[in-house]
């Protein structure tokens, strides 16, 4: 837990202090963290949330918030707007990393805040989803009689993370990756920055270098200032950087992919719906993703599965047993050569027509059975392999479908019969739809001669 009294940037009433300049103390310190911004006019992007007409600016403005929370990808900026909106709004502000933090910490803050009022604490929450349910419900009373304003800053999902009551009285702001023009922004200002950033060192930096080094952050403000200052200490000052030396240290670096966290979730979505959608180029990308970010390509390849009866289905049955191949070779040969069976699996059934059939007709009939009931057995259809089960009735009148044109004896198989399976026009399945149809017409045909002939028995009788 940090706490920011009377000397502090954030808890003075005077005029905010000046970072110190960039001596060689300075700059043991990363360069992100040199150049964070410090009002909010020097925060760049997020126009959604911080632009003209928006309302967390109007909020700031007139000091006149509650609760916040604020919820993105590392290196948005979530904890560079917070401490922005503690200065602006010269709040005693108390940091907390809920990392490091602990519920005896949490109750000296809160205490401390209830006690003088007039102070105005806000606290600010790194990482908030590390706490648990009782952390969490600690903070609620305090927040709810607004003696601390809370900002809590999370990489995951809050609707997963953070408590319903404590979700519902803050307001929840969701921060976007930074766009690329906006970090080349921001790489420019650090180099020509003397005080805070690299301009000592008169380094420059052709845009394509600059441009190239954006696009290696993904968005993560952090990741490219720090890329940046490795960069260029590596070269010697009054030189300049060129796209060539991004190349050599983009060699080295591993894309941004959470394998356990929204990340992960995000990706494969986008993933099946790419393939579901029929869009190979956009399927064997993000399968390229995983790959680069160290997923599990049995993950994958279950995944594979489970859509290839999902959504090509009858319409390409081959797709089956394509993703269960893939899935057995994943796990009979392993990384590196198993991303050749997941791209040969990926592009096969993203190329495939798609049907949904068999996805509907399992569902239409469990729920049929759920909301009415289990239908009784045929007493045609229930088993006659012993000698009571014959004196019983069972099997009797059953008609052997090998013995009728076609497998089609006419007879039914359900004492009510129900529609559940709708073959669409796609692929193979459209021919599945003629067969059906014709085969439906052929036992119409054959009940109503066999009950034409059974009518004729009765008249004779």
């Amino acid at each position: 837990m940090q706490e920011d009294f009377s000397d502090s940037l954030f808890a003075s009433e005077e005029t905010p202090k000046e970072a110190p300049a960039a001596t060689d103390a300075g700059f043991r310190r990363p360069l992100a963290a040199r150049m964070r911004p410090r009002a909010l006019s020097e925060i760049l992007g997020h126009e959604k949330i911080l632009g003209a007409g928006a309302l967390l600016p109007r909020l700031i403005a007139t000091d006149n918030f509650g609760s916040l929370l604020f919820y993105g990808p590392p290196g948005c900026g979530k904890t560079t707007l917070a401490e922005v909106i503690a200065a602006e709004t010269r709040c005693r502000c108390v940091r907390v990393n809920a990392v490091l933090s602990n519920t005896g910490e949490l109750r000296d803050v809160l205490r401390i805040a209830r006690a003088a009022p007039e102070r105005r604490t806000l606290l600010l929450i790194d990482e908030i989803h590390r706490f648990n349910k009782a952390q969490q419900d600690l903070l609620l009373p305090d927040v709810e009689a607004g003696n601390v304003r809370l900002i809590g800053c999370t990489t995951h999902n809050p609707g997963f993370y953070v408590i319903p009551p404590l979700l519902s009285r803050s307001h929840l702001f969701r921060l976007e990756p930074v766009e690329e023009k906006h970090v080349v922004a921001s790489l420019a200002r650090a180099l020509a920055d003397e005080e805070r950033g690299l301009g000592a060192l008169n380094i420059s930096a052709d845009a394509d270098a600059l441009a190239a080094l954006a696009r290696m952050s993904e968005g993560d403000m952090r990741r490219a200032l720090n890329a940046l200052e490795t960069v260029a200490l590596g070269h010697a000052p009054n030189s300049a950087l060129t796209l060539a030396d991004v190349a050599a240290f983009a060699r080295e670096r591993q894309i941004r992919y959470d394998r356990n966290e929204d990340e992960h979730y995000d990706t494969i979505s986008a993933f099946i719906k790419s393939v579901r959608g029929s869009d190979p180029d956009a399927a064997v990308y993000w399968l390229a993703v995983m790959l680069e970010g160290g997923e599990d390509p049995r993950f994958i390849a279950r995944r594979l599965v489970i859509l290839a009866s999902e959504d090509v289905g009858l319409a390409d049955s081959r797709a089956l047993g394509v993703a269960v191949a893939a899935q057995q070779a994943c796990d009979f040969i392993g990384m590196p050569e198993a991303q050749l069976t997941l791209a040969h699996a990926t592009l096969f059934l993203a190329t495939c027509p798609k049907s949904n059939s068999a996805t509907e007709a399992i569902f239409a009939a469990r729920a049929a059975v759920r909301e009415g009931g289990r239908q009784r057995v045929p007493a045609h259809l229930r088993d006659a392999h012993n000698k009571l089960n014959k004196t019983l009735g069972n099997g009797d009148g059953y008609l052997y479908s090998h013995e009728f044109p076609e497998g089609i004896s006419g007879q039914t198989y359900l004492e009510k019969p129900v529609r559940f399976y709708e073959p669409k026009p796609n692929g193979a399945e459209a021919a599945i739809a003629e067969r059906l149809a014709r085969w439906n017409a052929l036992r119409e045909e054959i009940r109503s001669a066999r009950a034409a002939k059974q009518g004729g028995k009765k008249k004779r009788a």
